[in-house]
């Protein structure tokens, strides 16, 4: 069934196909507001969205920004952890046309980074419609436009018209809490790692971190500095590297070696640089896998640990390591090796997951089962009818970089192709008129 809006949008563009390429403005029919969009709407206020944005604006095209919070990189401010710093050199994190300032250090803190992206904002003069939370964006074919409904913070709805919809929601947007057998019954605190800000409110606590990603190392190290007892599950084989090799950053260097060799011949330098500065680090309970971390990353998009500190707490006993979880109890937690342990706190550190499907209506270009674009990097950023990705390139900010310039770069030559034909339309009709 039609709605009254839908009617009132397609009777417009019928009168006026052409409409959407005037100035933004409102238009409302009873309860539906409708916004006509001259230029692409931007779902996400992270850095991916705030970069695509600015790439956009130096080119000369309007954009508007849809962020479901009250303010940009929402992650980053309400859901990271105290300690929290970049985990690669800045100058790999940098957003396009702005670096980082020189004063700041080579891996920038939380409260750094978020102000680097207030400024970027403010440099740009980049102002997201805040707490419009997107319920849908699917294609109309008989408009040829995007039909983007969000909801506001009091309940008001808005209809977003637009040629281009740029996805900028990000690898992160929902946090994943997996199922553990009697975790309900457990009668400490439970939390994820988006919950979690600082070990000090665990002083003295047995505190079980679930998940040995960077998060979970760094959560772990973070509760052993404030003198909480940590535990670490480590469910799967992973690769930990140093943060720096022979004088410079891990990442760095690989990068670099990768112009040069082919990536098993690097992998293989890394793994023997980091038995000589960790040793066999099976020995303590951290298997490696098979394929080495470069050629890994790139198969799944799971990031090796880069260390700041916590293997040597592991060395030590400070942090003890414990397989997969068997069961929760009341108090304890049963491992599948059948030892159990009374414990007075759970941090799942389990990561976060994209949540495209649950309000972008197509699958072409997303996958329904995780939300990230079915082409693998670098292809997966341009979909069809003027659908777009950016930071779902599982390489970072780096990667949200690198995609904001190709998403901007590609729109910006259908916008002008569409400006043109405009004028040109326009000046037919004012030569016919008599």
């Amino acid at each position: 069934m039609q709605t009254n809006c839908s009617r009132e949008i397609q009777g417009k563009m019928a009168n006026d196909p052409h409409h959407h390429l005037t100035n933004n403005h409102h238009e409302t029919n009873g309860s539906c507001s409708v916004r006509w969009v001259h230029g692409p709407v931007i779902v996400g206020a992270g850095p991916s969205g705030l970069a695509v944005a600015a790439c956009l604006k130096q080119k000369g095209v309007p954009s508007i920004i849809l962020e479901r919070s009250n303010c940009i990189a929402s992650l980053w401010q309400y859901r990271t952890y105290d300690r929290l710093r970049l985990h690669l050199p800045k100058k790999f994190c940098e957003l396009p046309m702005m670096p980082f300032p020189n004063e700041y250090p080579m891996y920038p803190s939380k409260q750094q980074f978020l102000e680097y992206l207030e400024n970027y904002a403010k440099r740009f003069e980049i102002k997201p419609d805040f707490e419009q939370e997107v319920e849908s964006a699917k294609y109309d074919e008989s408009l040829g436009m995007w039909r983007v409904k969000s909801v506001g913070l009091k309940g008001e709805e808005m209809e977003y018209v637009c040629k281009w919809l740029v996805v900028a929601t990000g690898e992160n947007a929902e946090a994943v809490v997996p199922e553990i057998k009697g975790i309900d019954s457990f009668c400490g605190e439970v939390q994820h790692t988006s919950e979690y800000t600082s070990g000090c409110v665990f002083k003295g606590k047995k505190v079980l971190v679930v998940g040995c990603g960077n998060s979970g190392m760094e959560v772990s190290l973070d509760l052993c500095n404030h003198n909480a007892h940590p535990s670490l599950v480590v469910r799967n084989a992973v690769h930990v590297l140093p943060r720096e090799m022979l004088g410079r950053s891990t990442f760095g260097l690989s990068m670099w070696l990768l112009k040069w060799l082919p990536i098993r011949l690097v992998d293989r330098f890394l793994l023997i640089m980091s038995w000589l500065i960790f040793g066999n680090t099976a020995s303590f309970g951290l298997d490696r896998p098979q394929v080495g971390p470069l050629e890994l990353k790139g198969k799944t998009g799971k990031t090796p640990v880069l260390d700041v500190g916590t293997l040597a707490k592991i060395k030590s006993g400070d942090i003890k390591i414990h397989p997969n979880i068997q069961s929760v109890g009341h108090r304890c937690v049963q491992f599948v090796n059948g030892r159990v342990e009374n414990f007075d706190a759970i941090v799942l550190a389990t990561g976060y997951k994209s949540n495209t499907p649950s309000w972008l209506k197509e699958n072409k270009m997303f996958s329904e089962k995780d939300g990230m674009p079915r082409k693998p990097f670098p292809q997966g950023w341009k979909g069809e009818h003027g659908l777009y990705a950016a930071g779902f390139t599982r390489r970072g900010l780096s990667g949200s970089s690198m995609d904001a310039k190709r998403v901007s770069e590609d729109i910006e030559k259908l916008y002008k192709v569409e400006a043109k034909h405009l004028s040109m339309t326009i000046g037919r009709s004012l030569t016919l008129q008599p």
